[in-house]
């Protein structure tokens, strides 16, 4: 089997206070690997480590502005190190991206060894709320002997594109950073089961824990069967992910059913797509047409 052992890290920030929520993410990161040593990955919540507060805070003016760091840069030293300290992957939420003046909001991906093995941008923000920049492309990154996993973050699971892209690109696993503070959790949650379903995908969805966000991080399997569903408050989600079900659903249909990704392959390139311009859609480079 190609297992993947991850552990989505529900929890929150210190309002306001840069140094103490990075030190307090790091101590949880410290303690997953002490109770649970098997755990390769760690993934946290979208813009833990900028110290944001909940729905209705009150932040100083340009908060977002001061809290923001360049990638790489400082903070994501910090987050190598922890890496090589502890051995672990680590998915430290997003970061407040400064770049040439413009701020993005960016996940950051660190082996083992130390190395920042991926960079993406946030492509569809939350509008009209969010004012980052948006990022134009999506991003995979190697796990070596594992697999291939794919980021997203938070509202852009509410366009199929996101997650089409990824498994196109080879993604068995998506990691979504996410903040989700008001009501409509419950529809990321749909769209997380459709997603891992249609895409035939592993989907972690790492939610902040109450006050900061309403909870309920989420692992999907790639038949869309909910392995995982937390609580609102802190709470980490492991579980051991076996990348070889990806390669079985995708062969053998999800539920033993459905193959999107084969006839894709097989019928794609002959569909109009006018909302794309009138191109087809080209076979995964790693799909078969059977």
């Amino acid at each position: 089997m190609r297992t993947l052992s991850v552990a989505a890290l529900q929890t929150k920030p210190v309002t306001g206070d840069l140094d103490a929520t990075w030190e307090r993410f790091a101590d949880q990161v410290r303690a997953v690997r002490d109770l649970w040593p098997h755990v390769q990955l760690v993934v946290a919540p979208e813009l833990l480590l900028t110290a944001g507060g909940p729905l209705l805070a009150t932040m100083p003016p340009g908060w977002g502005r001061a809290a923001a760091t360049p990638v790489p840069g400082p903070v994501t030293e910090q987050v190598a190190a922890l890496s090589r300290e502890t051995g672990l992957w680590l998915v430290p939420g997003s970061l407040l991206e400064l770049d040439d003046g413009w701020i993005s909001n960016t996940v950051v991906v660190t082996a083992p060894s130390g190395e920042l093995v991926a960079k993406y941008r946030k492509v569809f923000t939350w509008q009209p709320y969010e004012a980052t920049r948006p990022g134009k492309r999506f991003v995979v990154f190697d796990i070596p002997e594992v697999g291939r996993a794919g980021l997203a973050i938070c509202y852009d699971g509410s366009f199929p594109e996101t997650f089409r892209q990824l498994g196109w690109l080879g993604a068995e696993v998506v990691f979504q950073p996410t903040l989700t503070t008001t009501r409509d959790r419950e529809m990321e949650l749909v769209c997380a089961r459709a997603n891992a379903f249609s895409n035939q995908v592993f989907v972690v969805n790492c939610n902040a824990a109450d006050p900061a966000g309403v909870g309920q991080s989420m692992i999907v399997d790639p038949e869309g069967i909910v392995r995982q569903l937390a609580g609102v408050g802190e709470e980490v989600l492991v579980d051991v992910l076996d990348l070889d079900a990806v390669t079985k659903a995708r062969q053998f249909g999800g539920l033993g059913l459905n193959r999107p990704w084969a006839q894709l392959a097989r019928d794609g390139a002959d569909v109009e797509l006018p909302a794309y311009g009138g191109a087809g859609i080209l076979p995964a480079p790693w799909a078969s047409a059977s």
